[in-house]
């Protein structure tokens, strides 16, 4: 199967019926993503459905992680503090220099 650039909407939903299974307290990988939404190797297509969700979603974006547990979107909040990390915090996941012990956190669907 070839894989566009860019999702189309029935691939972008996919991902995103993954992402919304991702328990509060618990991350998961973009290559893990693709991978339970059956595109293995395509993590850049979940970026790129996280990158343009529409506003007002509700879908736990912040659980999104990079491969080694660092946070990569650099949304900031009007204190300069990162949103993504204070989202995570708040559902009790530790987040020290804006990574995440995935041996501890990262969901095991």
């Amino acid at each position: 199967m070839s894989i566009p650039a860019r999702p189309s909407q029935e691939l972008a939903a996919y991902i995103t019926a993954v992402i919304a299974q991702i328990p509060a307290g618990k991350v998961a990988t973009y290559g893990q993503i693709a991978k339970l939404a059956g595109l293995p190797k395509h993590a850049r297509l979940v970026g790129y459905v996280l990158k343009h969700l529409a506003p007002g979603h509700v879908l736990p974006w912040h659980r999104v992680l990079n491969t080694q547990g660092k946070i990569s979107l650099s949304k900031i909040n009007a204190q300069g503090e990162n949103i993504q990390a204070l989202k995570l915090m708040q559902e009790g996941v530790v987040v020290l220099n804006n990574k995440v012990n995935l041996k501890q956190y990262q969901w095991q669907p």
